[in-house]
């Protein structure tokens, strides 16, 4: 959990929902599994806020123009998340892809290191319990939709992301 909140591309699903049908087993504590699960989740995280807040806003202001990213934009981005830092952290433990990068920029845009650890334990614990529940009650036909399923999940949310990134690009120019 700790390489899934981190910037390795772990989905959680592969670890958690397994964690519930052992729990349903017998095999494993889900109350156990969850609170491992939300402080791994914490200490990837962790290392992404960290990441941000020490190279973050230098990089980006050096070499963010290759990204499209020029000061007002950095300060504008900026703005509207400090404006929505609880929400954008609670929520984007929810989302794919989201989950793995929220972190860097509640450390590049220095939110209070706090409010960020409590929100980020809180939106993981309720995902993971979301997710040892799917294994519990649903049990091995979760495992096996897990298995069978990420790879095309992966393969979808990567498309999606390459559409938007060109069609924000064209946008642009």
């Amino acid at each position: 959990m700790a390489m899934e909140s981190s910037l390795l591309p772990v989905p959680s699903e592969l670890v958690m929902i397994p964690a519930g049908y052992f729990a349903r087993a017998g095999q494993l504590d889900a109350g156990l599994a969850i609170a491992c699960g939300a402080l791994g989740s914490l200490l990837g995280a962790t290392a992404n806020y960290w990441l941000g807040r020490t190279l973050g806003k230098a990089l980006l202001l050096r070499y963010g123009r290759y990204l499209l990213i020029d000061r007002r934009k950095y300060e504008q981005a900026e703005t509207l998340f400090l404006r929505n830092s609880y929400s954008a952290t609670f929520f984007g433990r929810f989302l794919p892809v989201i989950r793995h990068l929220i972190s860097l920029p509640a450390g590049v845009f220095r939110m209070h290191g706090l409010p960020f650890a409590l929100l980020t334990l809180a939106g993981s614990a309720l995902w993971c319990s979301v997710l040892v529940a799917c294994g519990y009650y649903f049990g091995e036909t979760a495992v096996q939709w897990v298995t069978h399923y990420t790879h095309e999940l992966t393969l979808l949310v990567l498309a999606l992301l390459v559409i938007g990134t060109i069609w924000f690009l064209r946008r642009k120019t």
